[in-house]
C-alpha cells in the first residue's frame, strides 16, 4: 500500500483537535499501526485486565492511541500487528492528568504484512484545545489552523485539558469508563445498566448491614458498581436494567477481584451524594456486549473462570432448593443443559431469581454473561450474582444459531466432557497443564489454608500406599456407597434401612506422592484405587484375606508408578490441630502418545523459548 492510500493529515487533526471536535469526526481513516505495546499494569489486583498501546501514522505523523479492552483479542489472536493498515471506525477523546488519551473503539483490517510507509515524525503539538477557551469553533480546527491562544488563555489551559470526551446533561463532562481513574474527581458517565444484584443482607459481631452491586457498561469498557445501607434505600430501585443513566459523584477503588468478575482494574462506590439520573436519549448506547467461547473449549479454561457462553437450551430440569452447609441459608437452583455448533453439550446451574423465574418452552437460544467454569462432570458452569441471562437475544450470534439448530443442528448428536474424558480426549480425567503446579509450590503457596478449597493439578508418583484400611464395606445399592455395619444376619445399611447378604468394599486410600520437589499425602477414594491397582476393591480385600504375602507385594507393585492428579486442597481440624489435606478428585496414568503431541505443540509455538 502507498503512502497516498492513507489518510494524511488525520493525525494532526487527532493531536491538535478538541475532544469534541474528536467525537464528531466521521469514521473511516486508513492508518498504520507502527507499534502495539502491552502496557504494564498500574495496580496489584490478579488478573490486571491488559491494555495496549498503539502508534498510529498517517505516513507523514504519527500519535499515540490506545485500543479499548473489547479489541484485545485482535492483538492476542494475532488478528493485528506491526504495520498493520486498519480502518478506524470509531474512536473518542479524554484527558486525564493534563494527558491526551485517544481511545480506539473499533477498527477492521485491511492489510497485515506490510513494511513501514513514509517516514513519519511525532505529531505537532499546537494545544488547539487552548484555542477553544479563547475563539469560537471553527472548520479550520479540524485542519490544523487552529487561532493562537492569546496570553489571556493561559490560566485556562488546565480547565480546557480537563475536558473529557464528550458533553452531555446540561453541558456537563462525559468521561468515557475506559478513562474513569483515583485521580479524578469532577467526572460523570454516561452508562447502561446490564446487571442488577439482589440486595444482600449482612449480619456478624461487628453490625449489620446490606449492599447491592450493579455493572455499568459504555462504548469503552465495563465498570462495577457498589453501594451500601443507605445508598441501598436511595438508589437501588431509581437504577434499572436495560436503562441509560449520567452518574457522578461516586467513588473511585481499586477493583476487588474476588468479589468482581468484570475486566476493569478499578470500581466505584456509591456514596450518599451520588448522582443518578437517568438518560432519555440512549439511542447510541451499545447493549450487553459478549465475548462467546465455544462449549468445546470449556475443558481450555481453568476452574473458576469466568466466560460468556451461548447456546439451545435442550433439557430444563426442576426447581430446586438447597441449604448452604456453611451459612445454613437456602438457595432455588434449577439445571439446565445447553448445546451449541461445536456439538458439546454442558449442564449450565442457575440460581436465584434466574431459577425461579426461568420460563421458555420449545429449545430457546440463551446467551449468558459471566458465568463461572467448574470441574463437575469435566466440565460444568454456574452463574454468579453478577452473571447476566438473556433468552432469545436480538443479537447476530443467536440468528445464527437458531438457523443452524432448526436446519441440521436439531438431528446431531451431542457430546458431554465428562464422555470426552472417558473417551481418552486430550485432556484425559480433568487434568489440566495450565494449573500444573510443583508439590513444593502447592505448600509454599499455602493452598487450601483459606476458607475455601483450592483447587490444583500436580504430576507426582507414588511411593507409598497405607495398606491398613485401605477399603471399607459399602451399601451395595446403586448411588448409595454408605458404610454398613455387620450384624446377626447380613450387612446393615442404615440409610437404606436395608440388610445385605455381603457388602461391596470400596477403596478409602492415603498415599505418599512424590515429585522433583518434594513429597505430599493424597487421599482418594474409589476411582483412584482402581487407577492405581487395576481392579476392584473386593478383589484386593479377597486378596489381603486369603494371602497376606500377595497383598504386600499387591502393595509395593504400585509404587513407582507415576500419575497425572487434578487434587482439592482444603483445610480441616483434627484432634484441635488444623492440617491442609489434599484430596484427590480425579487420577489418569500418563498417556505418552498425549504427552509426546503436547510438547511437539509447544515447540511449534513461536514463544515457546520466551
Amino acid at each position: 500500500m502507498s503512502q497516498q492510500q492513507l489518510s494524511a493529515g488525520i493525525c494532526t487533526t487527532l493531536n491538535e483537535a478538541s475532544p469534541k471536535e474528536i467525537d464528531e469526526l466521521s469514521s473511516g481513516y486508513t492508518v498504520q499501526l507502527l507499534s502495539i505495546k502491552k502496557v504494564s499494569a498500574t495496580t496489584v489486583t490478579a488478573p490486571p485486565t491488559d491494555r495496549f498501546r498503539i502508534i498510529l501514522s498517517d505516513g507523514i505523523h504519527f500519535v499515540q492511541a490506545m485500543l479499548a479492552t473489547q479489541l484485545n483479542e485482535l492483538v492476542s489472536n494475532g488478528e493485528i500487528i506491526k504495520n498493520t493498515i486498519v480502518v478506524i471506525d470509531k474512536l473518542t477523546c479524554n484527558f486525564v492528568q493534563d494527558k491526551r488519551l485517544i481511545i480506539i473503539l473499533d477498527l477492521h483490517v485491511v492489510s497485515r504484512d506490510e513494511e513501514k510507509i513514509g517516514s513519519p515524525v511525532a505529531a505537532p503539538n499546537l494545544a488547539a484545545v487552548t484555542a477553544t477557551v479563547v475563539a469560537p469553533e471553527t472548520p479550520d480546527t479540524l485542519t490544523g489552523m487552529a487561532p493562537q491562544p492569546s496570553s489571556s488563555a493561559s490560566a485556562g489551559i488546565r480547565q480546557a485539558q480537563a475536558r473529557p470526551a464528550s458533553s452531555g446533561r446540561s453541558g456537563k463532562a462525559i468521561y468515557p469508563i475506559e478513562g474513569l481513574s483515583p485521580y479524578q474527581n469532577n467526572w460523570t458517565i454516561k452508562a447502561r445498566v446490564t446487571q442488577k444484584s439482589e440486595v444482600k443482607t449482612w449480619s456478624n459481631p461487628r453490625g449489620e448491614g446490606k449492599l447491592f452491586n450493579v455493572t455499568l457498561m459504555d462504548e469503552t469498557g465495563e465498570i462495577r458498581a457498589t453501594g451500601f445501607n443507605a445508598v441501598v434505600d436511595e438508589l437501588y430501585d431509581k437504577l434499572e436494567e436495560g436503562k441509560v443513566y449520567y452518574i457522578s459523584k461516586a467513588r473511585v477503588n481499586l477493583a476487588k477481584r474476588k468479589f468482581s468478575n468484570v475486566q476493569n482494574d478499578y470500581e466505584l462506590g456509591f456514596e450518599k451524594n451520588t448522582d443518578v439520573e437517568e438518560c432519555v436519549d440512549a439511542s447510541n448506547m451499545p447493549m450487553v456486549r459478549y465475548n462467546f467461547i465455544p462449549l468445546s473449549s470449556l475443558e481450555d479454561l481453568q476452574k473458576d473462570s469466568i466466560c460468556d457462553v451461548i447456546g439451545i437450551v435442550k433439557e430444563v430440569g426442576p426447581l430446586s432448593e438447597i441449604t448452604s452447609k456453611a451459612t445454613n441459608r437456602t438457595a432455588l437452583k434449577r439445571d439446565l443443559t445447553i448445546v451449541d455448533k461445536s456439538l458439546y453439550s454442558v449442564r449450565m446451574t442457575i440460581w436465584g431469581k434466574l431459577a425461579e423465574t426461568f420460563a421458555a418452552d420449545d429449545l430457546p437460544v440463551v446467551a449468558f454473561k459471566g458465568v463461572k467454569v467448574g470441574d463437575f462432570g469435566g466440565r460444568s458452569l454456574s452463574t454468579l450474582s453478577s452473571s447476566y441471562m438473556t433468552i432469545s437475544p436480538d443479537i447476530e450470534e443467536a440468528h445464527l444459531l437458531r438457523g443452524w439448530y432448526d436446519g441440521i443442528g436439531a438431528e446431531k448428536s451431542f457430546q458431554s466432557h465428562s464422555s470426552a474424558l472417558s473417551s481418552g480426549g486430550s485432556s484425559s480425567s480433568g487434568f489440566n497443564r495450565n494449573e500444573m503446579r510443583h508439590l513444593s509450590d502447592v505448600k509454599e503457596s499455602q493452598l487450601g489454608m483459606s476458607d475455601k478449597a483450592d483447587f490444583f493439578s500436580a504430576r507426582a508418583t507414588v511411593m507409598h500406599i497405607k495398606s491398613e484400611n485401605i477399603a471399607y464395606p459399602a451399601c451395595p445399592a446403586q448411588g448409595c456407597n454408605k458404610k454398613v455395619t455387620e450384624v446377626n444376619d447380613g450387612w446393615r445399611c442404615e440409610k437404606c434401612e436395608k440388610t445385605f447378604d455381603r457388602p461391596e468394599y470400596r477403596y478409602i486410600m492415603s498415599m505418599a506422592v512424590a515429585d522433583w520437589s518434594g513429597q505430599a499425602w493424597l487421599q482418594g477414594f474409589n476411582d483412584a484405587g482402581l487407577a492405581v491397582f487395576g481392579k476392584t476393591a473386593d478383589e484386593v480385600i479377597e486378596i489381603k484375606e486369603r494371602n497376606e504375602a500377595e497383598y504386600n507385594a499387591l502393595m509395593a507393585q504400585a509404587a513407582g508408578r507415576t500419575f497425572n492428579f487434578s487434587c482439592r486442597a482444603k483445610q480441616d481440624t483434627y484432634n484441635d490441630q488444623s492440617r491442609v489435606r489434599y484430596g484427590i478428585s480425579k487420577i489418569s496414568p500418563l498417556d505418552y502418545h498425549e504427552e509426546a503431541q503436547y510438547l511437539r505443540d509447544l515447540l511449534m509455538q513461536p514463544t515457546w523459548a520466551q
